[in-house]
């Protein structure tokens, strides 16, 4: 087996005990880089310093330091800091920027012995379900090419999909490190608000909601950089016991092929001896996911909006859309949108108190073709732009913990994932839960 195959944790042990140099890791994942990146559009950049990275790394473990991510060549999203690299936020108004220092969360991971390998794209801004921008053009999916790997991690997806990297940095202010990798066959953790420190990076359109995200082929390697990144092991469970809801309780509609994934899942997890009941979740009146989209355009707009009436032609249209929305609207809209995310919180940390783990789909529908923003019908109605997202922004306004694994896929090989959410503070648990269910999903189809 190349060492570009093995997981981060079997990658780092094999580098601990000799049989391998963190050279010879980076090496592997350079030369997986030049011949896969070019199909899929993941990488903006390589690290110049990687090898250099690597001796030190080296160097460290001959002094006798117990590394737990030695050699592992990781990639950081293109909206999180990495010193003297360019982080463009995908948007060519960034285009210049190098970053002047590493995000805690980069920070730790070096100090792991972990070694950047490069910038994986993401969408402008981080604010889009799928990763295409005017910098960096298409980011594709490694399973089809033709089709999506979601956004806006979708670089860091699709770069550990195609087996450059096992372990990659995201960011998710709405599901953007869970949908992309439900629609790559991924792990992604989106853990408790604030428990992975944020900065320093750039300013948020939306304050207290955006975290930084493992991404990984399983949840072995997501339990070992989460002790990394915050100090939260993978814990036990205690009782196996699922509340589940195929649409969160938000009425919107799944594709047949997600909806019959899901009731086979429901199946397998209590053949497997996992208690199945049905998740309680009253929504408010009123209460839709597209609701809380003010926030977003708003804060959009107070960042962007001086540099989008000035150049307009530099931004992705449909963030200069969304720009253009965050301008015309007025504080009584902004302020309804917050009363939204308020809600959302209390209805669904009260849900969790009720059931402690509750499960659905990630995402409504499978991936769809590359070239487009948003899919355009869902279970053959026309969709709007958020109905893809529809089961992940209520996680991030709640503060709470969710994750994405795989659970099979469509007739035509495209992955599904299955998202299980915690009350806030309870990663360790998700993630023990998520390891218990891992093998039981393995070879749904």
């Amino acid at each position: 087996m190349s060492l570009a195959d093995l997981t981060a944790r079997d990658l780092a042990a094999t580098i601990r005990r000799g049989e391998a140099s963190p050279r010879d890791a980076v090496l592997a994942a350079q030369d997986r880089a030049s011949a896969r990146n070019p199909a899929i559009n993941a990488i903006t950049v390589l690290n110049p310093a990687a090898l250099d990275e690597a001796e030190t790394v080296a160097a460290r473990l001959a002094a006798g330091e117990d590394l737990p991510l030695a050699g592992v060549p990781v990639l950081i999203k293109d909206n999180i800091w990495v010193k003297g690299l360019p982080i463009t936020q995908g948007s060519r108004l960034f285009a210049d920027h190098i970053a002047p220092d590493d995000a805690i969360a980069v920070r730790r991971l070096r100090q792991a012995g972990a070694i950047v390998l490069g910038i994986a794209t993401c969408s402008e801004f981080a604010c889009k379900g799928a990763t295409l921008s005017p910098l960096y053009g298409i980011t594709r999916n490694p399973v089809d090419p033709s089709m999506t790997a979601g956004g806006s991690s979708g670089g860091s997806v699709a770069a550990v999909a195609a087996g450059i990297v096992p372990l990659a940095l995201g960011t998710d202010a709405g599901g953007s490190s869970r949908r992309p990798p439900a629609h790559t066959g991924l792990c992604g953790l989106k853990p408790t608000q604030d428990l992975v420190p944020y900065g320093p990076g750039f300013d948020e359109p939306v304050w207290g909601i955006s975290v930084i995200c493992p991404i990984a082929r399983d949840m072995g390697d997501i339990a070992l950089a989460m002790e990394v990144l915050a100090g939260v092991p993978a814990t036990d469970p205690g009782t196996l016991a699922l509340a589940v809801s195929a649409d969160l309780g938000t009425g919107q509609v799944l594709d047949a092929q997600v909806a019959e994934n899901f009731a086979r899942v429901c199946d397998v997890l209590r053949d497997g001896g996992v208690q199945i009941t049905p998740a309680d979740i009253p929504w408010p009146d009123g209460i839709r996911g597209h609701d809380i989209q003010p926030l977003q355009y708003a804060g959009l707009a107070q960042l962007f909006g001086p540099a989008w009436t000035a150049t307009p032609d530099l931004f992705d249209p449909a963030l200069a859309d969304q720009i253009a929305r965050g301008m015309a609207l007025t504080g009584v809209e902004v302020a309804a949108a917050h009363q939204v995310s308020h809600k959302m919180r209390e209805t669904l940390c009260a849900a969790l108190d009720r059931h402690r783990f509750i499960a659905t789909p990630t995402t409504p529908c499978p991936a769809w073709p590359a070239e487009l923003n948003d899919p355009a019908t869902i279970a053959g109605q026309p969709a709007a732009p958020r109905d893809h997202a529809a089961f992940t922004p209520q996680i991030n306004h709640a503060g709470v913990p969710a994750l994405s694994i795989p659970c099979g896929t469509t007739a035509a090989g495209l992955p599904l994932g299955l998202q299980l959410i915690a009350p806030a503070g309870q990663d360790g648990p998700l993630m023990g839960l998520a390891r218990r269910l891992e093998p039981l999903l393995k070879g749904l189809a």
